[in-house]
This record gives structure tokens, C-alpha cells and sequence, in this order.
């Protein structure tokens, strides 16, 4: 199998006013935003171009369910169909649905707290 998570891509979270908080970080972190909050950009060991994302949510999303957290981890993977039927042959809770558009594969399991993970296998030319 191949490697399993490969980098963070995203940190997501509630807030009450998520175009405040994202002109809060643009004006004092520096954070080049748009609708979606803020991409970082790097490369991997590989020299590949990478993203991770940086977004605040509205606090009443459904998009962090079944979890009650107020926020949602995203880490990039190798293979999203294949770990997830690792992931479920393990025991892990896995969502039954996957995404696939043009910026990559997104499936999600819970964690052992209750918070629900995203899986993402990025197409990161997308983004260029």
C-alpha cells in the first residue's frame, strides 16, 4: 500500500462571521484570502507544488457532520479509495461517499473524539 496521509491539506473551523475573521488574518497576518479563506503554497521533497487551505466556516455548517467539533482537519493522501477500504477493514468509520471535482478526491472517516476527518488526493495543478 502506499503511504497513507501525506501532508496537512487544510484546517477548517466555525466562526461567527467568517468574511470578518478573513479580513482580520488578510489585514494582520498578511493572508492573501478569497472566498474560500487563504491557500498556502510549498512543494514537497519531490519538488511537486502543493497547497494546504486555511478556512473559516459559518458556525451553523453542516459540512463538519456528524461531528459536533468546531473544526475539521484535512490531510492529503496517495490513494483516497484505497485507504478508505483499508481505513474500513480496520474498523475506522467511514463516511460512504466520496467527491471527486477538479481539485482532487475527498472521502472522510470519524476519529476515534468523534471528529471527522476530510481525506483529500489533490489534483494541486488545479489550482495553478
Amino acid at each position: 500500500m502506499k503511504k497513507r496521509v501525506t501532508g496537512i491539506g487544510g484546517i477548517f473551523f466555525k466562526t461567527k462571521d467568517p468574511k470578518a475573521v478573513k479580513d482580520w488574518y488578510r489585514d494582520h497576518l498578511g493572508f492573501n484570502t478569497d472566498q474560500w479563506g487563504s491557500t498556502f503554497w510549498w512543494q514537497n521533497k519531490e519538488g511537486e507544488d502543493c497547497s494546504t487551505q486555511w478556512s473559516p466556516f459559518k458556525e451553523d455548517t453542516d459540512y463538519f457532520k456528524p461531528s459536533k467539533k468546531e473544526f475539521m482537519m484535512n490531510f492529503r493522501v496517495e490513494n483516497l479509495d484505497e485507504l478508505l477500504e483499508t481505513l474500513k477493514a480496520e474498523g475506522v468509520q467511514v463516511i460512504d461517499k466520496t467527491v471527486s471535482i477538479e481539485e482532487g478526491k475527498f472521502g472522510w472517516i470519524v476519529d476515534l473524539e468523534g471528529n471527522k476527518i476530510e481525506l483529500w488526493e489533490p489534483n494541486d495543478k488545479a489550482f495553478l
